[in-house]
């Protein structure tokens, strides 16, 4: 059995985010004591839109998310999570 890691102190959400997105979860935690649960009766705190991207956009997104082991639609939320708090700061 390896040794896991230590999982870091994280200052907000947004810094354990970024964290996870590189790092393998696996490192940090061992599957065989892993637990389910039923999430379905939390309120949802997301909201479906629809975007029309160029599909060379779309593959792009793709091979990133693909590279980083995670679903592009996670990547996009995520480049535009980063972009929008980069405007704000910005902006004001």
């Amino acid at each position: 059995m390896k040794k896991l890691k230590k999982i870091p102190k994280f200052k907000n959400e947004d810094e354990e985010r970024e964290f996870w997105a590189s790092h393998e979860t696996t490192d940090y935690f061992d599957i065989k004591k892993s637990v389910s649960l039923d999430l379905s009766s939390l309120k949802r705190t997301t909201r479906p839109i629809t975007v029309r991207l160029p599909e060379a956009l779309v593959n792009k997104l793709k091979i990133l998310a693909n590279k980083k082991d995670i679903p592009y639609q996670s990547l996009l939320k995520i480049f535009l999570d980063e972009k929008v708090k980069e405007e704000i700061r910005v902006s004001f």
